[in-house]
C-alpha cells in the first residue's frame, strides 16, 4: 500500500509544508486507492452499486487535481497557505457541492446538480482542501446500515459480508480503507458516530447549531448535524476547527468563537492524563442487549481511564430508555415536513402518470412513488401520521415532552460530571440482510448515539478494541452543549489508552493493483 495514504492529515500537512511531498503525489496516491478498491459498476442499473466497497457514488478527479496543483504552485512561490491546504478529503453526498452531484443517494435526485456550495463545503475550498468526491448513504439519511442506498449497498472494510453503518456508511468506509484521510458526515440520530464505530473510526457530532447546517439536504432539522470522520481524534478536532462557526444562513448556527480544538487534544496526548476529570458511566446505555465484546471493551476503557487518574462515577438518566420511541416520533414528523419539497414541480426527478389527466397532484404522486424507496416512504408515511389532526398531541407533542425530559436528565448529570460515556452501539457490524427484515430491531441499533441528537449535545465514537471476531468496537463521550473542548480532549485521553485500532483494519494490508 501506497505510504502517502496511510498518513493521518496531520501528517500530510506537515510534510506538504515542509515540501517533503507535494499535493498532487498525496491527491493522486488517494485517488488511485479510489479506483482500485470502490470497484466497477455491477450493471447499467446503478441500483446494483459495484464491485468494490462502493463508498463513492462520483469521483472528482479532475477539480481536485487541479486545486492540488494550484497549492503546490503556491506554496512553492511561498504563500501562506491554511494549514490543510492540499489534504484531500471527500464529503458525503447530502451537502450540496457546486460542480458535483448531490443525489442523498437518492433516484429523487439522480443526477442533480447545485448551483451553489453549502456552508462546510466554501469553507473547505477556502481551506484549499481538494476534494475527492461525493459518499455514498442511505437514501436522504435513513437508515443505520448503507442498504438503504438507491445505488447499492457500501461494504464494510473490516469485513466485506458486513454493514458499514449508517446513514454515512460511506464517508466511514472511505476513511476506514485509507481511500481519503478526511471526510464530512452528518449526524440525525448517530449517522456519524455509529458508522465510525463499526469501521474502527473516529466520528463526532458537534453541539447542535457549531456548524453550519446551511447546504445541508435536511431530514430532520432540529436534530441533524455535520461532523468529521477521520482515523485520529486531532484529525477530527481540526476538521471540526475547519468547518466551525457562526453562519448567518442558518438560523440555527450559534454565534460563538470556535474553541481551540486541536491545541487542546495536542496537550492532552502529550499529558496522558486528565488532573480531576469527572465520568459517569450511563447505567441506562449498557446492559442487556449489549454483546459482551463491546461490555468488556468498554470496562476496560473506564478501567484505563480511572488509572490514568479520573474519578468515575454512575450516573443516570431515567428518561433515556423512552429516548428511541421519543425520536422515532419526531424525526419522522420532520422528515414528512421537509421531504414534501420533492413534488416533481422544481428540481429533481418528474414522471407524469401513465393514466389519466396530468394534475399537479398525480404527478406529485407519480413522482414520490418512483423517486422515493421503502425505507424514506415508511418514514413520510409515519411521520404524516404522527402530525395529523388527532395525534399531534398524542404523538409528536408527547414525544416533545419525553425530549425535554432527556434534556433535564443531561442538565443535572452535567452538574455532577465533566462528560458522559458509554458504548457507541450494542454490537460490532452485523451482515447484511440481518436486520432489513426488522425495522425495529434496526431502529434498536442506534440506541446508544440517538439521545445526544435528541438533547443537541456533542459526542464522538473513539475506537478503544478489536472483538473476538476481528471487528472494531467504539467508546462513546458525551460532553454538555458548547462542551465540545472538554469531549475531544477526554477522546484524545482515550485514543492515548486504547491500542490501534484503526491500523488493524484488513484493508491495511490491500494492495492497489
Amino acid at each position: 500500500m501506497n505510504e502517502l495514504i496511510q498518513l493521518t492529515a496531520a501528517e500530510a500537512a506537515a510534510k506538504l509544508a515542509a515540501g517533503e511531498i507535494t499535493s498532487v503525489e498525496l491527491t493522486q496516491a488517494h485517488l488511485d486507492r479510489i479506483a482500485a478498491t470502490d470497484g466497477a459498476p455491477l450493471s447499467d442499473n446503478r441500483a446494483d452499486g459495484k464491485s468494490g466497497l462502493n463508498a463513492f457514488l462520483h469521483v472528482n478527479a479532475e477539480e481536485a487535481l487541479a486545486t492540488a496543483a494550484a497549492v503546490d504552485a503556491d506554496r512553492a512561490a511561498g504563500k501562506e497557505l491554511p494549514p490543510l491546504a492540499g489534504v484531500p478529503i471527500a464529503v458525503k453526498d447530502l451537502i450540496v457541492t457546486k460542480g458535483q452531484p448531490t443525489t442523498a443517494a437518492s433516484r429523487m435526485l439522480e443526477g442533480w446538480m447545485s448551483p451553489y456550495d453549502g456552508t462546510v463545503t466554501r469553507k473547505v475550498r477556502e481551506a484549499r482542501m481538494p476534494i475527492l468526491g461525493k459518499t455514498n448513504l442511505d437514501e436522504f439519511a435513513m437508515g443505520s446500515s448503507n442498504e438503504h442506498s438507491a445505488f447499492g449497498v457500501v461494504r464494510n472494510p473490516w469485513a466485506l459480508d458486513r454493514a458499514p453503518g449508517g446513514s454515512g456508511g460511506g464517508s466511514a468506509a472511505a476513511v476506514a480503507a485509507y481511500m481519503v484521510p478526511l471526510a464530512l458526515g452528518s449526524d440525525t440520530g448517530g449517522s456519524i458516530r455509529q458508522p465510525a464505530f463499526v469501521t474502527g473510526t473516529v466520528g463526532a457530532k458537534p453541539t447542535y447549531g457549531a456548524v453550519s447546517r446551511f447546504g445541508l439536504v435536511a431530514m430532520a432539522s432540529s436534530l441533524d448535524q455535520i461532523g468529521p470522520v477521520t482515523r485520529t481524534v486531532a484529525d477530527a478536532a481540526a476538521l471540526t476547527e475547519l468547518i466551525g462557526g457562526y453562519d448567518p444562513n442558518d438560523s440555527t448556527s450559534l454565534n460563538e468563537p470556535v474553541p481551540a480544538l486541536t491545541q487542546a487534544v495536542e496537550a492532552v496526548a502529550a499529558q496522558g492524563s486528565m488532573k480531576g476529570l469527572k465520568v459517569g458511566v450511563v447505567k441506562e446505555l449498557s446492559g442487556e442487549g449489549y454483546q459482551q465484546d463491546v461490555i468488556d471493551a468498554f470496562n476496560a476503557t473506564v478501567e484505563k481511564l480511572r488509572e490514568a487518574g479520573a474519578e468515575i462515577v454512575e450516573v443516570s438518566c431515567p428518561h433515556l430508555e423512552y429516548s428511541l420511541g421519543a425520536y422515532y416520533l419526531i424525526m419522522p414528523a420532520e422528515v414528512s415536513s421537509n421531504l414534501a419539497r420533492f413534488d416533481g414541480m422544481r428540481y429533481g426527478i418528474r414522471v407524469e402518470p401513465t393514466e389519466g389527466p396530468v394534475t399537479a397532484e398525480r404527478v406529485m404522486a407519480a413522482t414520490r412513488e418512483a423517486g422515493f424507496g421503502d425505507e424514506v416512504k415508511r418514514r413520510i408515511i409515519l411521520g404524516t401520521h404522527v402530525l395529523s389532526a388527532g395525534y399531534y398531541d398524542a404523538y409528536y407533542g408527547s414525544a416533545q415532552k419525553v425530549r425535554t425530559l432527556i434534556q433535564r436528565d443531561f442538565d443535572a448529570v452535567f452538574e455532577q460530571v465533566d462528560v458522559l460515556v458509554s458504548p457507541t452501539a450494542p454490537e460490532t457490524a452485523f451482515k447484511f440482510g440481518e436486520k432489513t427484515s426488522d425495522p425495529l430491531a434496526m431502529y434498536l441499533y442506534d440506541v446508544a448515539t440517538i439521545p445526544a441528537n435528541l438533547a443537541g449535545i456533542p459526542g464522538v465514537n473513539v475506537p478503544n478494541a478489536v472483538s473476538s471476531e476481528g471487528l472494531p468496537i467504539g467508546f462513546q463521550v458525551l460532553a454538555p452543549a458548547r462542551g465540545d473542548l472538554v469531549m475531544y480532549k477526554v477522546a484524545s485521553l482515550v485514543e492515548a489508552l486504547s491500542d490501534d485500532v484503526a491500523g488493524q483494519c484488513p484493508a491495511a494490508n490491500w494492495e492497489e493493483k
